[in-house]
């Protein structure tokens, strides 16, 4: 493969994670610049049989959910339970500057290639390691599914109104990927330094913790227990959903000076009891929404918000995926990527969401069949092999 273009083109990633968090996290270094080589088993990564929906002829088919996850990678099967697997795996750990893996904790270790055995053959290697609720610890080595994990660390509690509600995407899952290729960055700088590899742990239950934000400290410093609020903001008033003549728009009312605009262009009693500042109006939550649902209820949509934009009040509509996808400003973003796929032909993916103004990834590779790369792999390494001796 030539060089890519983008921050990390001198890195080569080696992904041996499947379902979404590790694939999420690798794709992310991938986006970067990385050469990111996905090892499947036989069989091929889990997601590639999560479906409907399919895309492609019977015989060729792809989930659409691998096809999310796996942008920038090559792909090449190993069977690591036998000896051609594992010499395999070695030469592309010794070769490699990152190995990704979302195993459950000891399954490496049994296929030899436990964090020592990886130290030994690569002392420069930065290991990512993402598991359900963590390494250690007395629940350890509980599989870690992101329904599962939104629900036991607590994000459930605070999403939804009549009962707790999972986001609507794999959040735990997608944040965990986040979380790792922030911290293999910081991993690869480090080793600039040392000369020497490290170890990047996270988990679901991490990755959701960690965006507790301030509904965490309600808990760890206020000592309150906070619970779902549905599209009303827990500590802002008025911010949410909100209904009018012809659907619902949101409004983001996030200083005083905000509320005073809000309050003479609608109408809106700006100092009276219960509305004069936002903690009385997160008191009296109920009169508040009541005073606007009768302000805007006469009004559609767009005549709303041309009023609020045009006094500064932030305020946007709730777009399905379909408008989100044929929104110019989305696709001005480089959040829509056409990128041509060896059975598909032309695709367009959800694209990467950090860009730069200087040096960001030239070429992006599609989601790749199971084991297209194998043979490109392998020869690869065996002229690695020759040069070296």
């Amino acid at each position: 493969m030539g060089a890519s273009g983008g921050p990390l083109e001198d890195v080569l990633v080696v992904d041996l994670s499947r379902a979404l968090a590790g694939p999420h996290a690798a794709m992310m270094l991938g986006d970067l610049g990385a050469r990111v080589i996905k090892v499947e088993s036989p069989g091929g990564d889990d997601t590639r049989r999560w479906g409907p929906p399919f895309v492609g002829p019977d015989d060729r088919r792809e989930s659409t959910y691998f096809l999310s996850c796996n942008r920038n990678k090559e792909s090449i099967t190993l069977d690591l339970k036998t000896d051609d697997g594992k010499d395999l795996l070695t030469r592309l750990v010794r070769r490699a500057d990152v190995l990704v893996e979302n195993f459950r904790t000891g399954v490496l270790d049994r296929l030899g290639f436990g964090v020592p055995r990886l130290r030994e053959l690569n002392p420069r290697l930065v290991i990512l390691s993402i598991t359900g609720f963590g390494h250690d610890g007395p629940e350890a080595g509980r599989a870690g599914y992101d329904q599962i994990a939104q629900g036991e660390a607590g994000l459930m509690s605070l999403t939804g109104d009549a009962e707790p509600t999972r986001v609507g995407v794999p959040i735990g899952d997608l944040l965990a990927g986040v979380y790792g290729a922030y911290g293999v960055v910081a991993a690869l700088r480090k080793r600039d330094r040392t000369g020497v590899g490290d170890v990047v742990r996270t988990s679901l239950l991490s990755a959701i913790v960690g965006v507790h934000a301030f509904q965490g400290t309600r808990y760890t410093v206020a000592g309150e227990l906070p619970g779902r609020t549905g599209n009303s903001h827990p500590s802002i008033c008025p911010y949410g959903m909100f209904p009018c003549a012809d659907g619902a728009i949101q409004v983001a009312v996030g200083s005083e000076t905000l509320w005073r605009r809000f309050a003479k262009e609608f109408g809106l009693p700006a100092d009276a009891e219960g509305f004069a500042d936002n903690a009385q109006r997160v008191r009296d939550r109920e009169r508040v929404t009541a005073a606007i649902v009768e302000a805007f209820s006469r009004h559609t949509a767009d005549e709303l918000l041309a009023r609020l934009d045009a006094c500064g009040v932030p305020a946007g509509r709730v777009r399905d995926l379909h408008q989100v996808y044929t929104w110019e400003q989305t696709r001005s973003q480089g959040l829509l990527l056409d990128v041509e796929h060896p059975t598909l032909g032309r695709i367009t993916l959800p694209g990467p969401p950090v860009r730069f103004d200087d040096g960001g990834r030239a070429d992006h590779l599609p989601p790749p069949t199971l084991g297209r790369h194998g043979e490109a792999i392998r020869a690869w390494l065996d002229a690695e092999d020759r040069e070296a001796s």
